[in-house]
C-alpha cells in the first residue's frame, strides 16, 4: 500500500538531513587534521632550521617558518613565526612585537582552542613549559597562574621585567563560536640550557 507525495518527500528531506549532518561532520574534522598533519611538516621544517642555522618554510608557498618548538602537558608543538589566521591555522604563533621566549620582557605564544591549546585547561601552578629555540638552546618556564581576560584587556605587558611566556587561547575552551575572552596562562623563566 503506497502512502503517496508525503512519503517520498519525508525520505528526500531525510536523506537531505543526513547529507548536511555529513558535511558537517567532515568540516568539524577537517581543521583538526589539517593542524595534526601540518605539525608533521613543521617538525621536519624546525629540524631543517636547527641543523642549518636559517629559517626553513615547511612548504613552498608558506608564508611563515617554524621559530620555536614547544611542549606543554606532554604535548610537542612546532611555533610559527606570527600570528595571522593562516599561521593559527596550522600551529601557535610566536605573536609579532613580543620578545623571543626567554629574552627579556613577555613572550606571547597564541593557538586556537580546539587544537594545540585545547591543552591549557590541564595546567595549574608550577607545571613545566619547556621552549627549544631556533637556536636550539632550551628554557624550560614554570606556570605561575592562569587568568581570564578580554582579548583587548589582557594587560600583557611584552616591555614587563623578567623573563615571561604568556600562552594564550580562546575563551571557554568548550565553546563552539569565538567570543571576546582569552584565557592566557602565565609562565616565567626557570632554568636555560645549552643546544640539545
Amino acid at each position: 500500500m503506497s502512502r503517496g507525495p508525503a512519503t517520498g518527500l519525508g525520505r528526500a528531506l531525510a536523506a537531505l538531513l543526513t547529507l548536511a549532518g555529513i558535511v558537517l561532520a567532515a568540516q568539524a574534522a577537517w581543521i583538526p587534521a589539517k593542524a595534526a598533519l601540518a605539525q608533521v611538516l613543521l617538525e621536519r621544517a624546525f629540524a631543517r632550521t636547527l641543523a642549518e642555522g636559517r629559517p626553513a618554510r615547511p612548504w613552498s608557498w608558506a608564508d611563515t617558518e617554524p621559530v620555536a618548538r614547544l611542549t606543554v602537558a606532554g604535548h610537542s608543538f612546532v611555533v610559527l613565526r606570527g600570528g595571522s589566521g593562516q599561521a593559527l591555522a596550522f600551529g601557535p604563533g610566536h605573536l609579532d612585537g613580543t620578545p623571543e621566549a626567554g629574552a627579556p620582557g613577555t613572550a606571547i605564544f597564541a593557538a586556537h582552542r580546539h587544537t594545540q591549546f585545547a591543552v591549557l585547561g590541564q595546567l595549574g601552578p608550577g607545571d613545566p613549559v619547556t621552549v627549544t629555540g631556533r637556536d636550539g638552546r632550551t628554557r624550560r618556564f614554570r606556570v605561575t597562574g592562569t587568568r581570564v581576560a578580554r582579548w583587548d584587556a589582557s594587560g600583557i605587558d611584552p616591555q614587563a621585567p623578567g623573563r615571561h611566556l604568556d600562552l594564550v587561547t580562546c575563551w571557554p575552551l568548550e565553546a563552539l563560536q569565538s567570543g571576546p575572552l582569552r584565557l592566557i596562562v602565565e609562565t616565567e623563566l626557570a632554568s636555560e640550557a645549552g643546544r640539545s
